[in-house]
């Protein structure tokens, strides 16, 4: 069937939106990434040595990881192949390998750039590791998400990290600089709505062009929009943020300090304000699980609970209904008696295992699965808990030459009052070593 087009003589002609033809075609060209691509940054010092490994490259959306991973290709001479791991699998990964043996028979070495390279599952990121390791690909993975978490260790120690930082506001006015000399005018938009402009973009340097693209197109001859105009156009609120680097780890710093600090009013003004900036729900909501862990602890064990089902709710979901959910969490925190003991404890409990890490575990709580090791002493002496009165032995479980550690203080709080009187109990049964106190039970 012929096209509109076709039947009317003419060449099909899509155009093509702003920040496509913006791309940059060499590294000099992108903006915002000077540590990287400057004169001095690192894969300009990569490419300077001759030589490129694999690479993670980790930072916002729209801050140029899928630029930089084609152009390296064209400064290595590499063949360039590119995956989304949203939308491929192993079938697709091995047809890439395959393609890439057969090239490096023949001389042609290939880049395998992997959009949301997170999005693999443990079993496909192991794939990777032959090909990376004989050199039969270069693998250059982008992710939004942190390596450390989402990414298996033995991929990690065969590439390097490099992290991409979002776009500050002279980046993006640069952007929107050029956007201007490639459509031949200027935004059509006052001082005040440029920089309201750069706001929402939100170092998102796609989301700038995709805004400005917009505003290209609604504007008719002479037009001006003012910052009230440019937000009725894109249908976008300004962010609340301030226009620094800054604001997206202010505000979040603010939300924790005033669900620590017992204030949910503060904390549900600080979670609607991320909200409305545009923040991800996500990041939020494991931060709300940190807030459990380091802020309430055992004084409320429901709080992690409660801060998990948020996450969880969200994610099932979604905006805004989702947004509900981690702000009846928030507020839960906010109110929840606060205990930093289990924090502090495991803290302390770190800097002993580094003192003290070559210590043996004493010979009486090791098992003796052979009779060599029951000869030894393996097991001697160890005293079955759930023998004991109030199934408390009262033994040591330190290493000998290591003394008694008190790690854990639970304040007199919410649950851990009660923890409280059992440790202080098993204190005074320790000190009489079980036998014949009269202590009364807990």
């Amino acid at each position: 069937m012929s096209t509109l087009f076709e039947a009317a003589g003419m060449e099909q002609d899509v155009p093509r939106p702003l920040a496509d033809r913006l791309r940059p075609k060499t590294l000099g060209e992108v903006v915002g990434q000077d540590h990287l691509v400057g004169p001095d940054g690192a894969l300009t010092r990569m490419l300077r040595s001759g030589s490129l490994g694999s690479l993670i490259l980790w930072g916002p959306p729209g801050t140029g990881k899928t630029t930089v991973a084609r152009l390296l290709a064209g400064e290595t001479d590499l063949a360039f192949e590119q995956l989304s791991a949203i939308f491929s699998g192993v079938q697709d990964l091995k047809k890439i390998f395959e393609t890439a043996r057969q090239s490096r028979t023949m001389g042609q070495g290939t880049l395998l750039f992997i959009d949301e390279i997170h999005r693999f599952n443990r079993a496909q990121q192991d794939s990777f590791l032959p090909v990376m390791e004989d050199g039969t690909v270069v693998l250059i993975g982008a992710t939004t998400e942190n390596p450390s978490f989402e990414l298996n260790a033995a991929l990690l120690s065969r590439a390097q990290v490099l992290v991409f930082r979002r776009l500050d506001a002279a980046a993006i006015d640069d952007l929107l600089s050029r956007a201007e000399e490639v459509e031949g005018r200027k935004l059509p938009v006052t001082a005040d709505a440029r920089e309201a402009l750069v706001g929402m973009a939100d170092g998102d340097g796609r989301a700038a062009l995709t805004l400005a693209e917009d505003l290209y197109r609604a504007s008719s001859v002479d037009e001006v929009f003012d910052v009230a105009g440019l937000t009725e156009v894109v249908q976008r609120r300004a962010p609340i943020y301030d226009k620094g680097q800054d604001g997206h780890y202010n505000l979040i710093s603010a939300l924790h300090k005033s669900v620590r600090g017992s204030d949910p009013d503060a904390a549900l003004y600080y979670l609607a304000r991320m909200f409305a900036a545009g923040e991800n729900p996500l990041y939020i909501g494991r931060r709300v699980v940190r807030m459990a862990v380091e802020d309430i602890g055992l004084a409320d064990p429901q709080a992690l609970i409660i801060a998990n089902a948020a996450k969880d709710a969200y994610d099932f979901l979604g905006s805004p209904e989702g947004e509900l959910a981690i702000a009846q969490a928030v507020i839960f925190m906010a109110t929840a008696p606060k205990s930093n003991a289990a924090y502090k404890a495991f803290g302390a409990a770190g800097r002993a295992a580094k003192e003290f890490g070559s210590l043996a575990p004493p010979k009486h709580i090791l098992n003796a699965p052979t009779k060599l090791m029951k000869s030894e002493g393996y097991g001697a002496g160890y005293q079955y808990d759930h023998d004991a009165q109030d199934a408390f032995s009262g033994q040591d479980y330190f290493p000998e030459e290591m003394d008694r550690q008190t790690f854990y203080n639970p304040p007199d709080r919410g649950f851990e009052r009660e923890i409280r009187k059992r440790l202080d109990y098993w204190t005074k049964r320790r000190r009489v070593q079980g036998e014949g106190d009269d202590e009364e039970e807990i």
